[in-house]
């Protein structure tokens, strides 16, 4: 008995020492925002000559070489800063922006990330980010000063465009509008509107429809295919028991370990602005007890922190269900489908790397 409770009190030990997200606080201030726009971590070394092209969907290659003659057009220039004080922007030549069009997991985020690397402008004069995190970008700064940040910029990427928020629409399309006016070149990917989702797969015309004004300047490019992160790879690990999760999170260094419930719970009370921070110097993701999630709202908050997992390549072990079932079928027939979905996808797919630690 004496060694079974000191092998309990080492464990707790132990488990105290890892880094638990539920228990972060983070704050992001506003010029961290405009300093990190940029293609996270994942995307740092893709380019074009990385991207695999499926040879059965033509569409790929040919983003590809449309996408490498926007970035030829768009090398410096003179201060295009100076040109928000003017009357009259110059007319620049070839598409004001390109607009990539595809389902989830066929590359749109490596190739709208290829671009802005292969754009010759300084990095500060070009910037990548979600729609979320623009949307953040203008709460933090205010319009005009958020405006004033991005104006003197040769490229502005925004992944993710979301088209089931009207507020937060307009406002990103207003901004994109006085960024074009100003001479700022534009790329975009989007996500589909609630009742116009048929398979998740090509919201084009939603897109032109809903940024008004700006859709003359885009130019179009669809991008067919399948989801490339389950192309062809063995099927996702199963979950493993509570027991597993903890003795791997406590032998892996930069391990956070949750309770899924306590996690959800703490996500309610950080905004969404703050995952990203929340997940600095994590190395890997260890949760107990995933289960179904009971509303939308969580749902989505959780649908966040994916992403800025993916984007961080930061692999997820966990005991309870599996990823694909924790999202209710009314959920994924519903107006957020194509996020949940994508959500699974990334879930999968750092469930898949987290096999490794296992291994």
């Amino acid at each position: 008995m004496i060694v079974s409770s000191s092998a309990a009190a080492d464990a707790r030990v132990a488990e105290a020492r890892v880094i638990a997200l539920s228990q972060r606080e983070p704050h992001v201030p506003a010029d961290r925002m405009v300093a990190e726009m940029v293609p996270p971590p994942r995307f740092d070394s893709v380019r074009f000559d990385n991207y695999l092209p499926d040879p059965a969907q033509p569409s790929q290659a040919e983003a590809v070489r449309v996408l490498e003659g926007f970035a030829a057009t768009l090398g410096s220039a003179a201060d295009t800063r100076k040109r928000w004080f003017r009357r009259e922007a110059p007319a620049a030549a070839g598409p004001g922006g390109v607009y990539l069009d595809g389902g989830y997991g066929v590359g749109k985020t490596h190739l709208l990330a290829s671009l802005w690397h292969a754009t010759p402008a300084p990095r500060e004069q070009k910037a990548f980010g979600t729609f979320v995190e623009l949307t953040n970008l203008v709460g933090a700064l205010g319009f005009q000063h958020a405006v004033q940040a991005l104006s003197g910029h040769r490229l502005v990427c925004i992944d993710e465009f979301e088209l089931d928020d009207p507020g937060d629409t307009v406002l990103v399309s207003t901004l994109l509008g006085k960024l074009a006016d100003a001479g700022v070149k534009l790329a975009a990917t989007s996500n589909t509107l609630p009742g116009k989702l048929g398979e998740g797969r090509f919201a084009a015309t939603d897109f032109m429809r809903e940024i008004q004004g700006l859709s003359a300047r885009f130019r179009s490019l669809r991008i067919d295919g399948q989801d490339y992160r389950h192309r062809g790879l063995p099927e996702a690990p199963s979950p493993y028991a509570d027991e597993q999760v903890a003795a791997l999170a406590q032998r892996t260094p930069g391990a956070s370990l949750d309770d899924f419930g306590a996690l959800l719970d703490h996500l309610a009370r950080v905004h969404p602005s703050r995952y990203g921070a929340l997940c600095d110097g994590v190395e890997a993701v260890f949760l107990r007890g995933v289960k179904p999630v009971a509303d939308q709202a969580t749902a989505l908050r959780l649908v966040v922190l994916a992403d800025r997992l993916y984007d961080r390549e930061v692999p997820v072990m966990a005991s309870g269900e599996p990823f694909d079932r924790i999202f209710s079928e009314e959920m994924l027939a519903g107006g957020y489908r194509k996020k949940y979905f994508r959500a699974i996808s990334r879930l999968t797919a750092l469930a898949r790397d987290a096999g490794r630690l296992a291994a």
